[in-house]
C-alpha cells in the first residue's frame, strides 16, 4: 500500500538513492535558478530549506528584480500599504531577509526585464548562469520544473538557461514540480494555469517541515496576499514536496578491477 501524504496525496515512490536525512542528494553546494524573487520562497522554500537543514550551502541566482508583479497594489500579510512605488527595491530587500530564514548563504540579484525574461537573448541569461556556476561551483541544481510548473513564461525561461548551461558544465538538475492531480484542483479553484507530472515521472518525493518556508514566504509582504493560490498549493501538498530529474546525475560507476602492472 502506498504512502499517503497529509495533503492527501499518495506519496510517489523514491526512486533515488539519496543519503540525505531529507532524502535529498548529497551535494555540499546546491544553486537554485528563479525567475522573480519569492520564488525562492512559494515555490522551493521547503526544498531549500531542506537542503540547508542536511547541510548544504545554498545559492540563489534571481534574474529578475520583480518589479512587473501584479500583486503590489494589495495590502501583503504583514501590513504592506497597497500602494509601494518602485517595487523592485523593495522586492530585493524581501528576498535578502527571505533568505536568510531559508538557511539560504548566498544571494544573486539580476536586473533583467520582469515579465519577458523569453525575449531576452538565451545566450545572455546563459552568460548569467555560468558566472554563477563559476562562482559558486554547486554540486547540482534547483529550477521549476521545465515547464514553469506555474504557466509564466518567465519560469520556464529561467529553467532553459540553467539546462542550458548545466548540460555544458555536466551538472544535476532537480525540477521542482506539481503532482498532476494538485495542479488540476489548482485549475479547477482559481482558474489557474499549473502544470504537474504524474506519478511514475516523480523522482523524488521528500517530507518536509514548511515552519522555515513559510517565515520566508511571510518575508515577501507585497506579495504573501492572504488567501491565494500559493498558500493553498501549500496547503494541499502537506508535508511532501516533489521533483524531477530534469538532468540526471551520471550513474555511478562500477567497482573498478585492479590489473596490477610489471
Amino acid at each position: 500500500m502506498r504512502e499517503t501524504d497529509p495533503g492527501g496525496f499518495a506519496a510517489a515512490p523514491r526512486r533515488d538513492p539519496a543519503g540525505t536525512r531529507s532524502g535529498l542528494p548529497e551535494w555540499a553546494r546546491v544553486l537554485a535558478v528563479v525567475a522573480h524573487p519569492d520564488d525562492e520562497s512559494f515555490g522551493l522554500g521547503a526544498v531549500l530549506a531542506a537542503f540547508a537543514s542536511d547541510g548544504a550551502d545554498v545559492g540563489v541566482l534571481c534574474l529578475t528584480r520583480g518589479e512587473a508583479s501584479t500583486l503590489h497594489g494589495v495590502p501583503g500579510d504583514l501590513g504592506v500599504p497597497g500602494d509601494l512605488g518602485d517595487l523592485g527595491p523593495i522586492r530585493a530587500a524581501e528576498l535578502a531577509e527571505a533568505a536568510r530564514m531559508l538557511g539560504v548563504e548566498d544571494v544573486t540579484l539580476l536586473d533583467e526585464p520582469d515579465g519577458a525574461l523569453d525575449a531576452v537573448d538565451p545566450q545572455r541569461l546563459a552568460t548569467h548562469v555560468l558566472a554563477a556556476i563559476t562562482r559558486f561551483q554547486p554540486d547540482g541544481m534547483v529550477a521549476f520544473d521545465d515547464d514553469g510548473v506555474t504557466g509564466h513564461p518567465d519560469h520556464a525561461a529561467a529553467t532553459r538557461c540553467a539546462l542550458a548551461v548545466a548540460a555544458q558544465r555536466g551538472l544535476p538538475v532537480l525540477g521542482w514540480a506539481l503532482p498532476t492531480e494538485v495542479a488540476s484542483r489548482l485549475n479547477a479553484e482559481y482558474g489557474a494555469a499549473f502544470t504537474g507530472r504524474t506519478r511514475d515521472e516523480l523522482d523524488l518525493t521528500i517530507t518536509v517541515d514548511r515552519t522555515r518556508q513559510r517565515t520566508a514566504v511571510g518575508a515577501h509582504a507585497s506579495q504573501a496576499v492572504p488567501g491565494s493560490v500559493l498558500w493553498r498549493r501549500l496547503e494541499l501538498l502537506g508535508r511532501s514536496e516533489h521533483l524531477h530529474w530534469l538532468a540526471p546525475p551520471p550513474p555511478p560507476r562500477p567497482p573498478g578491477r585492479s590489473t596490477g602492472s610489471g
